[in-house]
């Protein structure tokens, strides 16, 4: 299981290091002393199981796993125990306050694996059932709402760093996600990626003109890396 340690303290990180490098099944794949460390780390490598402190500096560990899609299992880790009800109800795997003994440490683990484990007969089921169409929509995290949004509303996706902007009739939807990420959802007959910060709704295109494209009057750039497999989709569609 890979773990992914976040807390603005060293030494609360440090006694967490120790209590990893003691059970064999665990492997530490990153120590973080904020969320914006994290969310780097989460975007860049598996990560199974996430040790989040609370109190932390700028974002708090409870509104830094509001924002995640799709996070990992989570212990929360922190001194105080007035947050004990509402990280339950954020699903998390446990809640351990410090300072943490390590028969207790362990104990979490071993519910967390329990979770792992169930989640991976679940997937294996699933891959074995019959294919049925899929859905045609998603659920959008933004403004500390789900939002559902489907997908033939969707004109255009423009990514800004760490976050991603829907483009719908209904306006702007901006999200904490990354452009890979959100891509992987998407439809692929539907969607295609034209540009590093481009992602396309194939249907609302009106028009290609040199490197841009036309969609509901705004105009997107075309990579150029870009540009021959869109080609080739467009062409299968000309007179």
């Amino acid at each position: 299981m890979n773990v992914l340690i976040v807390d603005d303290e060293p030494l609360a990180r440090d006694v967490l290091q120790t209590y990893i490098e003691k059970i064999p099944s665990l492997t530490l794949i990153g120590s973080c002393q904020n969320a914006i460390e994290a969310f780097e780390q989460l975007n860049s490598q598996k990560v199974d199981l996430m040790l989040l402190d609370i109190h932390m500096p700028q974002i708090s560990g409870i509104d830094f796993l509001k924002t995640l899609a799709q996070p990992p299992l989570v212990i929360f880790t922190t001194a105080y125990s007035n947050y004990a009800l509402e990280s339950y109800e954020l699903n998390v795997v446990d809640y351990l306050l410090k300072p943490i003994a390590f028969d207790r440490f362990v104990k979490a683990i071993d519910k967390a694996m329990g979770l792992q484990k169930n989640r991976g007969q679940e997937r294996q089921t699933k891959a074995a059932e019959p294919q049925t169409k899929g859905s045609d929509y998603i659920f959008v995290k933004a403004d500390k709402k789900l939002i559902k949004v489907r997908f033939d509303e969707i004109f255009y996706i423009e990514g800004l760093k760490d976050y991603v902007i829907l483009h719908t009739p209904q306006g702007r939807i901006v999200t904490l996600q990354t452009m890979k990420l959100l891509e992987a959802k998407l439809p692929a007959q539907l969607f295609k990626r034209v540009h590093r910060s481009y992602i396309a709704n194939l249907s609302k295109i009106a028009m290609l003109e040199g490197n841009m494209l036309e969609l509901n009057g705004k105009s997107i750039p075309v990579g150029k890396n870009y540009r021959d497999e869109l080609l080739a989709i467009i062409n299968e569609k000309r007179l």
